[in-house]
């Protein structure tokens, strides 16, 4: 058993954060080693969170490592994505290795949203703040 079979419902606070990189607030979004009850509850705050925000103004990065999907939690994903399109300016993604490649897919069709991945999170970091691609 891995600490995370004993996590409560409650997702905790810090999967959820403002991180600075090079004088930019980037939105983490930390979904590394959830299950995927886990994952909807995160899905459901990050969508509150990302609502607060003026359009167009949040960089996002999404880490997937170790991050348990079902269909459930692919569809709830995708209707996210959709309804936080309007606040994202760009969005990244590391740790998708453990998110089915249909999924990703659907995700990036169904939201018609751009959400390049990386290896690691610094690249990603560097990508989001470079203001290319």
């Amino acid at each position: 058993m891995n600490l995370d079979d004993t996590a409560s419902d409650l997702t905790p606070p810090e999967r959820l954060r403002f991180i600075k990189h090079k004088g930019h607030a980037i939105f983490f979004i930390d979904f590394s080693h959830c299950t995927s009850k886990e994952m909807l509850l995160l899905l459901e705050q990050v969508k509150a969170s990302v609502e607060r925000h003026a359009p167009g103004s949040l960089l996002t990065l999404a880490d997937f490592n170790g991050a348990q999907f079902d269909k459930k939690v692919a569809t709830r994903a995708k209707e996210v994505l959709v309804l936080d399109r309007p606040y994202v300016k760009r969005s990244a993604f590391i740790g998708t290795e453990s998110v089915p490649h249909v999924f990703y897919e659907n995700f990036k069709s169904f939201s018609q949203r751009e959400l390049p991945t990386f290896k690691t999170r610094e690249e990603a970091l560097d990508w989001l703040v470079s203001g290319n691609g």
